[in-house]
């Protein structure tokens, strides 16, 4: 079952100052932090803080392409979490017929909010992800959570392209 996420905002991880995007569960308080690349994380701050660019980055060029194409994307899904890696489908919609295409989750998500569909996680996911935190990261990995879900909106905009 899928369920329906919201890109809350971008952060930094304090520990590592890697860039984390923060999914929010539409219909609850349900988070899911993932750790990003920073340029994967400049492609989505670009387009949540709607900053044009003077030539198309990569994501705005698929865009492009897809629309060329009469293709539209039904949905995201991050579909699933192996070896502490997320993994994500993009649901392209041609001439009626759907194609699901692997991705990054930084690249799904940076498309989903460049073409306004909906981005859901699969449930086995959230759970896997609570699930994979070893006895002695339950600690560390619920403090992070109860930090995540308590973010303000200053603390979102805190990561800086």
């Amino acid at each position: 079952m899928e369920v329906e996420m919201k890109i809350r905002g971008l952060t930094m991880d304090p520990v590592t100052q890697m860039p984390i995007v923060v999914l929010k569960d539409v219909n609850g308080n349900t988070v899911l932090p993932i750790w990003v690349g920073i340029f994967e994380a400049n492609a989505i701050a670009l387009e949540i803080e709607k900053v044009s660019t003077p030539r198309p980055m990569t994501h705005d060029l698929i865009k492009s392409v897809l629309m060329g194409l009469d293709t539209s994307i039904r949905k995201v899904v991050v579909s699933e979490l192996k070896d502490d890696t997320f993994y994500a489908r993009i649901w392209l919609e041609h001439n009626g017929e759907a194609i699901s295409v692997d991705s990054r989750p930084s690249d799904a998500l940076a498309l989903a909010l460049r073409l306004d569909c909906p981005i859901f996680v699969e449930e086995s996911v959230l759970k896997s992800s609570k699930a994979t935190a070893s006895v002695s990261d339950k600690v560390q990995n619920e403090e992070l959570r109860r930090w995540l879900e308590n973010l303000s909106d200053e603390d979102l905009g805190r990561y800086k392209m």
